[in-house]
């Protein structure tokens, strides 16, 4: 099943959506797919003028594919313009991914900033070659996503960069064409490793803890060939705790989404 297959059936069936294993990230399934299946059954429950501005996600437990996961929904609040929903992903009976969202109208305001531009790094034409799916080797998910590095080193390289990133899009001869959601924006964010792996200079594992993401209202146009350019800065890392913040922007420097993570890595 491609991307859109499943936002496609969590939305028609959110109490049995099973993840095939081609989406897997070590033994859970991708985390960005994850957050942007329990976002899309959470996006159903709000009217259309309420736009997700802000999403606080946690990874309680792995989410093991080919079995049966549950979409769950509750509204907390619903305000004169801003709805705030959580989320719940569960699995034989344990709660799997928890997403808390705020959802808002637009209104009348004199505070108008724009967004930062993108941070400096490789064009497209000057990045890295894509990152290819190398089975055993790379994350399963990897075939659904394609990403080129232009700025900082590759995981297990033993760089010592703050910064890591460079451009991103969803890949496969099964990617339907279509206009970026925000439910894309995450899968788009979240392909890339931990920003500490780069400073090992041999495999280890690592993972997303707890993950913040913010959206930038309306989200500029741009459809799912589409090149996204993504940076993310360690703030501080240390007893096997990262603290990342990051960003996406599309092709045209336009800001998309800005992230901020905790991960752990265990080396």
């Amino acid at each position: 099943m491609n991307f859109s297959q499943l936002l496609t059936a969590v939305r028609l069936q959110p109490q049995a959506v099973t993840i095939p294993a081609e989406w897997a990230q070590g033994r859970a399934c991708f985390g960005g797919l994850m957050a942007a299946l329990v976002y899309e059954a959470m996006h159903a429950k709000v009217a259309p003028d309420r736009p997700v501005r802000s999403l606080a996600i946690t990874f309680v437990g792995p989410a093991e594919p080919g079995v049966p996961i549950s979409f769950e929904v509750e509204l907390l609040r619903d305000g004169k313009a801003v709805s705030s929903l959580l989320g719940r992903a569960v699995q034989n009976g344990q709660v799997v991914t928890l997403v808390q969202g705020s959802f808002g109208a637009g209104r009348d305001s004199v505070v108008q900033v724009s967004g930062l531009a993108p941070v400096p790094m490789r064009s497209l034409a000057e990045s890295s070659p894509e990152l290819p799916f190398i089975k055993g080797v790379t994350p399963e998910f990897i075939r659904h996503l394609a990403m080129r590095w232009g700025i900082g080193g590759l995981p297990f390289s033993g760089s010592r960069s703050r910064e890591m990133g460079g451009w991103v899009r969803l890949r496969g001869e099964d990617v339907v064409e279509e206009p970026v959601t925000e439910a894309h924006l995450l899968a788009l964010v979240d392909a890339w490793p931990p920003a500490l792996m780069p400073h090992l200079s041999k495999p280890a594992a690592g993972s997303t803890l707890t993950w913040t993401i913010e959206f930038v209202q309306p989200v500029a146009s741009l459809t799912t060939l589409d090149w996204c350019q993504y940076c993310a800065q360690i703030d501080y890392a240390r007893d096997g705790y990262g603290h990342v913040a990051a960003a996406l922007w599309n092709g045209a420097g336009d800001l998309l989404a800005i992230s901020r993570q905790t991960v752990t890595v265990f080396a």
